[in-house]
């Protein structure tokens, strides 16, 4: 019961329809002779019956060989009809055969009609025997112009006949291999395409081989998107190794991280292993930014600028990519240009006080004449036998208060020249202008200019280091102060306002003007014969490292009004201590 439906539907089918066509046709001829037959053994009985009824033609011999002669013609007769019989059988047998035959050749047929796959049968020596229309589509020639043609073959390309030749030899010696042979092919057209060829022996029923079924598909397009995906990839990998930073790609896996990918750089630093991507992430899994970080790897004595982010892999997994970028000479340039400001400004300052040597000695000079002169008054006074207490007690405070006056001077030139690192603290934006107006108000007497300030009210707090600023805004000043020596306009102002979050302190000269302003803050660019193009660079990087802005614009009524801005001092939280330093700009 279970094979009538295993039977396939589509031979079922071809087999109906041949056994249609041919229907009731293989019992004629039986039948036929099966009437043939009995129309002589009628005609034999009654010529028999005839004879019978005349007296005249029986007798006792006759009537016996007429009895065997009936016996040997029913035997033949029986003979007969069993052998028509057999032959009915038969011819009916080789009917279903001759309909199955059709079906299964139609089928073929049709499933060779129906594919893509071009066929094509060679014989033993070389010639066509058989081509599939997918075959004739292909390149283009009909089955006519085909079967039965010997090399060279029309679908071969011009020029390269001998290298056809030598594949036609490599399948016909059945050395082709399993995988197929890649060939080019020439269309009617002129048209050319290449096809990927696979070759099988073609054997007969009794297992001899007759010939080679070859099988070709088009790969045209397939191997222009296969080289293109393969020159992309190469051109891509390119990139990747050439890279100077180091780039990896590793998945959470429960052993650890799985390394995915990874360029040269990475190798060169930390191997074909995950732990330098584990070491850069330092512990941050899962809480990545677009910001970069920076981190040491102690594998690899390296400072790196990392950053990461999280992206999908070919088979659909989340996993981590970081690229990391060396930058220990970087840090190394930064600090030794770091230590080298440093020393910049600390050859800023001196030589700022060297210009000033002269001009602090005279200032110095008043208060010791003071102290001089009330400490021989009192000792005048003592000596004359007639002292007044009230008047040496305000010649001795006049002279404490000039030494305590030297003694300031001192110590500002003292922290002004001292080498020290930056510290950033709140300070009352007065006592910076106090403390840079009196270093400059020195040369600015000498050159007859006045140095006048304005200030908001309530001395508005900034978070700076005091020395620092006090360079920048002294540099200011002296430049101001030279640039209107020879102008009619005797005041240098120096204004301060707030800008909130910002305080801008700005220094309004009448001098000669900017001629190049765009190069004003270039290192080694000066207007000063003398100058070494340095100072404004540095009072820049010093404004800049404070989170402020130092630039410079003509002023309208002549001049130059140099501006710079500070960070206002947030103030302290209620429940600080007095002594708390931490300080938020």
């Amino acid at each position: 019961m279970a094979s009538p439906s295993r039977k396939s539907l589509i031979p079922t089918t071809f087999y109906d329809q041949a056994k249609g066509t041919r229907r009731g046709l293989y019992w004629l001829t039986p039948v036929l002779v099966l009437v043939l037959y009995l129309c002589v053994m009628g005609a034999f009985i009654w010529l028999q019956r005839l004879q019978s009824d005349s007296v005249m033609f029986v007798t006792i011999d006759q009537e016996t060989r007429q009895q065997r002669l009936i016996m040997v013609v029913v035997a033949l007769s029986c003979l007969i009809i069993l052998s028509l019989l057999a032959l009915w059988r038969y011819t009916r047998f080789r009917s279903r055969a001759e309909a199955a035959l059709i079906a299964e050749t139609g089928f073929r047929r049709a499933m060779e009609n129906s594919m893509s796959t071009g066929m094509r049968v060679f014989d033993m020596q070389g010639r066509i025997a058989y081509v599939n229309p997918a075959f004739c589509r292909m390149i283009g020639w009909n089955e006519a112009d085909l079967i039965g043609r010997t090399t060279p073959f029309p679908y071969w390309i011009p020029g390269r006949h001998a290298q056809h030749q030598e594949t036609l030899d490599l399948l016909l010696s059945g050395r082709t291999p399993s995988s197929g042979l890649e060939v080019e092919a020439q269309r009617r057209d002129g048209s050319r395409f290449t096809a990927r060829m696979y070759v099988s022996p073609l054997r007969d029923p009794n297992g001899e081989q007759i010939g080679w079924m070859t099988s070709m598909t088009d790969i045209t397009e397939p191997k222009r998107i296969r080289e293109a995906l393969t020159a992309a990839h190469e051109r891509f990998m390119t990139v990747l190794e050439g890279l100077d930073d180091a780039i990896s790609v590793v998945a959470d896996t429960p052993d650890g991280l799985e390394l995915l990918f990874a360029n040269r750089t990475y190798r060169r630093f930390f191997g074909a292993q995950s732990n330098g991507h584990a070491e850069l992430l330092g512990g941050r899994l899962g809480r990545f930014t677009d910001e970069t970080v920076e981190a040491f790897s102690t594998s690899a004595q390296r400072w790196f600028e990392v950053h990461h982010r999280m992206l999908a892999w070919t088979d659909g997994r989340r996993v981590r990519l970081q690229v990391a970028r060396d930058i220990t000479e970087r840090r190394t340039h930064e600090e030794a240009s770091r230590v080298q400001q440093e020393k910049i400004q600390l050859t800023s300052r001196l030589t700022t006080m060297g210009e000033m040597a002269s001009s602090l000695a005279h200032e110095l000079n008043q208060p010791l004449t003071a102290i001089s002169n009330y400490s021989m008054g009192a000792v005048a006074m003592l000596k004359a036998g007639n002292p007044r207490p009230e008047q040496l007690l305000e010649a001795l405070e006049k002279a404490a208060s000039q030494a305590e006056r030297a003694g300031k001077i001192i110590s500002r030139i003292r922290e002004f020249v001292k080498r020290s690192e930056p510290r950033r603290q709140k300070v009352p934006i007065s006592r910076i202008l106090d403390n840079a107006i009196a270093f400059a108000d020195i040369d600015a007497r000498k050159r007859q200019v006045e140095i006048d300030r304005e200030t908001p009210p309530g001395d508005p707090t900034v978070l700076a280091d005091p020395i620092l600023i006090e360079q920048v805004l002294l540099n200011l000043l002296k430049n101001g102060v030279e640039a209107m020596e020879q102008s009619d306009y005797r005041t240098l102002h120096v204004r301060v306002t707030e800008q909130l979050p910002l305080i801008e302190i700005a220094v309004i000269d009448r001098g000669h003007g900017l001629r190049d302003p765009e190069r004003l803050f270039e290192p080694f660019y000066s207007t000063k014969s003398e100058g070494l193009g340095m100072g404004l660079n540095i009072c820049r990087t010093i404004i800049e490292s404070h989170h402020g802005r130092l630039w410079a614009t003509a002023n309208p009524e002549g001049g130059t009004i140099f501006r710079f801005t500070l960070p206002f001092a947030a103030p302290e939280a209620p429940d600080q201590s007095e002594n708390s330093q931490e300080l938020h700009a």
